[in-house]
Formats: structure tokens, sequence, C-alpha cells
């Protein structure tokens, strides 16, 4: 039997298979086995609450999705109510994603979600920085390194530090994150994008500019994890556009240690236990012992040995 378990630091996950923060909900437990899941990250938590931004918020492209949502949330309170308890009643760890406007939010956040029940903290410093002109954290190798290391001494949780696609080179972002004491970077967030109405020359988002999710980005967010895996010496986490598990392996290979899946469940609940079935069909037709040993095991060199090329689409 295949051995699909992965480290993601301190953190031992059955298999690497999650969802990406903001798509999955107590909601998907009448969909799906959650107890099958590698861990949980929840909807994204802010201290205060939040409504969202105006409608229409999702829009429909070719090859993906955009969204402008505004991240609503109830709230910590809520949280540590409501949805801790849910998650408690089963076994994968539970991920806390958070934002703020500022690093010292970050870290006040992070400090009243470090409790009983979370497993480890995951910081989304794509978000607007109010310290920055509303420029995002994770832009920028300083505010990058502001924002971890507030966290950092916030929480002695696992930190997962969750970055932008919208940088023009990510590595010095992500060493940065690492340097401050992430534990784990996920890479990455959806790219900003913008689709018109050409009947009412309107956006077609309330908010105007959304972020794309979805396959459309895979090839982009693969690259990214790629260049992170050979920068920083933490795990990586894959996401963005991860469909089947073809598009997980993949994201192993570039060199992720698990991969979170979002837009996919929109369109099928029960993709992430199909994707853990995949991988687990793909090990066996290859003789693999242990799903971590594809942890970037991409061929850059060229071979003569027909055995040594047994990387194959899944079926």
């Amino acid at each position: 039997m295949t051995d699909l378990s992965v480290r993601i630091g301190a953190l031992t996950l059955a298999n690497p298979v999650m969802p990406a923060s903001g798509t999955f909900g107590e909601g998907m437990a009448r969909a799906l086995d959650l107890d099958r899941l590698g861990a949980f990250v929840t909807k994204t938590i802010t201290r205060e609450l939040r409504l969202g931004n105006p409608l229409p918020r999702v829009a429909e492209t070719a090859g993906g999705m955009l969204n402008s949502i505004g991240i609503p949330s109830q709230g910590v309170a809520h949280f540590l109510e409501h949805t801790l308890p849910f998650f408690a009643a089963y076994a994968p760890p539970l991920i806390a994603s958070i934002s703020a406007p500022t690093a010292e939010g970050f870290a006040s956040l992070a400090a009243a979600l470090s409790v009983p029940g979370v497993a480890a903290i995951e910081a989304n410093i794509s978000c607007p920085n109010l310290e920055a002109d509303g420029q995002a954290f994770a832009m920028r190798e300083a505010s990058t390194g502001a924002a971890v290391r507030a966290l950092r001494t916030a929480t002695a949780l696992p930190l997962w530090v969750k970055l932008t696609p919208n940088v023009g080179e990510i590595a010095p972002v992500a060493r940065a994150a690492e340097d401050a004491g992430a534990d784990a970077l996920v890479v990455a967030n959806t790219i900003l994008a913008l689709s018109i109405d050409i009947e009412t020359f309107r956006p077609r988002l309330g908010n105007v500019l959304g972020g794309l999710s979805g396959p459309a980005i895979k090839p982009i967010v693969l690259r990214q994890v790629w260049q992170c895996a050979r920068a920083v010496r933490i795990p990586v986490i894959g996401c963005g556009g991860i469909s089947d598990a073809a598009d997980a392996v993949e994201y192993l290979l570039a060199g992720a240690s698990a991969v979170q899946v979002g837009t996919a469940s929109f369109r099928d609940p029960t993709v992430m236990v199909g994707i853990i079935a995949g991988l687990d069909r793909f090990c066996e037709r290859h003789d693999l012992p242990r799903l971590a040993d594809l942890t970037g095991a991409m061929r850059t060199e060229e071979t003569d040995e027909p055995e040594l090329a047994w990387v194959s689409p899944v079926a």
C-alpha cells in the first residue's frame, strides 16, 4: 500500500490534499467524507466582522473564474464558538487562515487564534497592507519580513505564509518569509485580473478587479512553486488551478510538498477525494512506495535509461 503521508514542518498529514482558503466550509461535510482530507483550511478570518465586496462577486472566464469576494468574515468569536468545535470532530488538522491590514493586526489575530484545536496559522499576506498604501504585504521583501516577524513573535504554532503571484520576482519574497520565521509557504493566491461585459460596457465584477483562479493560472503558479522550492528550505504548498491528480503530481514534481484545491471544488465538491484516490493509483502504477518521493523529482537532464522516465499522465 502506498504511503501518501507528507510532512509540512512539524505537522504530518495523512495525504497532501487540502482545500484552499475561502473555498471550503462546514457544509462540505454533506458532500464528502471530511476525514479523507489531509488537512482543513478555514475561510479567511479577520478580527472584525466583514460583509465583503459589492455584487457581483464572481464571473466565469475561459479556463477559470474571477472573484472579488472581499473576505467576508464573522470574526474571531464566531470562529472560536462555532467553527472550531465543528472541525474538532474530525481527524485532519485544522489550519486557520487569517488576514489583517497591518503587521500588528496579523500578530494580534494569530495570538487570539493560537488555541487548542488549531494546528497551524496560514497568514494570507497577499491582502492589502495599509502601511504601504494598500500594496499587498507579499509584493515586497521588507513588508513580507515585517509581517512574518510580527506573526512569529505572536504564536508558537506552525506558521504558513500565503504569497501573492502578483509580483515580478517571487523567490526573494519567499526567502524573506523564510528568514523571518515562516515554517511553510503557500504558493499562491489568485492573479489580479479584469473582465468587461461588452453589452453594458461595465466590469463583470462589482469591485472592478478580481482574482483569477482555475486551470488558466496553473502554468504560472507551477513555475512560481518551482522557483520558490529552489529558493527556500521550508516546505512549499502549491495552490493554483489543480483540478485532478495529474495537476497535483505536476506540483509535487515542481517541488511542492502538498497542494490546495479551490476553484475545482465549486464544480465538483468531491474533487479532493478523487485527487487523493488518483495519487494512490499513480504511485501504484509507477511502483512508488512513498508519495513524498515525488516532491522535487522533476528531471531536467536528459537520460537514455527508459526506467528513469517514469512520469506519465494520471489515468
